[in-house]
């Protein structure tokens, strides 16, 4: 069954704009649905949540630091779940909280390439 990987974007925010009381609902939905997906057999990995500095590697290897000003959304994380379907992966992520916390989620299915040998 091919895997596939959801990736977390929104529109960019600090910590300051979420209070305790948001957080730690938010949280409690994350583990819910992560639980979900872990007893139905259906989440491969959680991922994690990505920390908002980053750094770009560009075709002349010159490295920039991040995030970048222009962004419109930035990714705040990813995980990987398994699925006969595109459409069938889609519904998993439509039950995620993320949704609910105002942010979307981009759904791309991975080649399945093995690892090297050796």
């Amino acid at each position: 069954m091919p895997n596939f990987l959801l990736v977390y974007r929104s529109q960019p925010y600090t910590a300051a704009d979420v209070s305790p009381a948001q957080m730690e609902e938010s949280m409690k939905r994350w583990t819910a649905w992560i639980t979900e997906g872990f007893t139905n057999g259906w989440m491969v990995d959680p991922g994690d949540a990505l920390l908002p500095d980053g750094r770009k590697v560009d075709v002349n290897r010159a490295v920039t630091d991040g995030p970048f000003v222009e962004a419109k959304e930035v990714v705040g994380g990813y995980s990987v779940v398994t699925a006969p379907t595109y459409e069938q992966a889609v519904e998993y992520a439509k039950k995620c909280p993320h949704i609910d916390d105002g942010g979307h989620i981009e759904v791309r299915q991975t080649a399945g390439l093995p690892p090297p040998k050796g």
